[in-house]
């Protein structure tokens, strides 16, 4: 049973937005050129065998680029890269050095919190998005504060240590 919505797209987004999120970078080639574009809707999708899930706009380079079986990065932005998910969000950034990184035949972003390699195993449609599920081929981190995005702004987190405050007011 579906409901009819009285809901308008800016309504919707708007909602959409107050979900939190990190920010990732999908790389991949375009007509042989390294590419990217920032999404924030990725996620795991399995752990057993190690899996995710990428959504992009059909209209995308990235959906007329990757096809099934072939091979994408995605990097997860650290806090101090948020000029990078500007640049690959639409919004050029002067003076950028270079930011790819090659990780075995797929690029990623250099110095991002987590990089991944990973294969296109199946595309799904949904609505004006295709939905990509992937397996994991490899896998790098760093440590540090992730960029979140949060009501169409990135944030920080300040979180205090559990333990810490446990013993301080415990």
């Amino acid at each position: 049973m579906t409901a009819d919505l009285d809901l308008d797209i800016t309504r919707f987004r708007a909602a959409m937005g107050k979900f939190a999120t990190g920010v990732t970078v999908i790389t991949f080639r375009h007509q042989g050129i390294s590419a990217g574009m920032t999404a924030n809707a990725f996620m795991s999708l399995s752990v057993a065998p190690p899996m995710i899930l990428v959504s992009a706009r059909r209209q995308s380079r990235f959906a007329q680029s990757v096809g099934i079986g072939e091979r994408f990065g995605v990097s997860i932005l650290s806090e101090d890269q948020q000029a990078l998910s500007r640049h690959f969000g639409g919004q050029p950034q002067d003076g950028l050095a270079d930011p790819y990184l090659l990780a075995g035949d797929v690029i990623v972003i250099r110095d991002a919190l987590v990089q991944i390699s990973a294969r296109a195993n199946a595309i799904h449609v949904g609505g004006d998005h295709l939905i990509y599920t992937a397996d994991v081929e490899t896998l790098t981190e760093g440590d540090g504060p992730p960029l979140l995005f949060f009501s169409g702004k990135y944030k920080q987190i300040f979180a205090h240590d559990p333990v810490q405050c446990w013993n301080d007011h415990g």
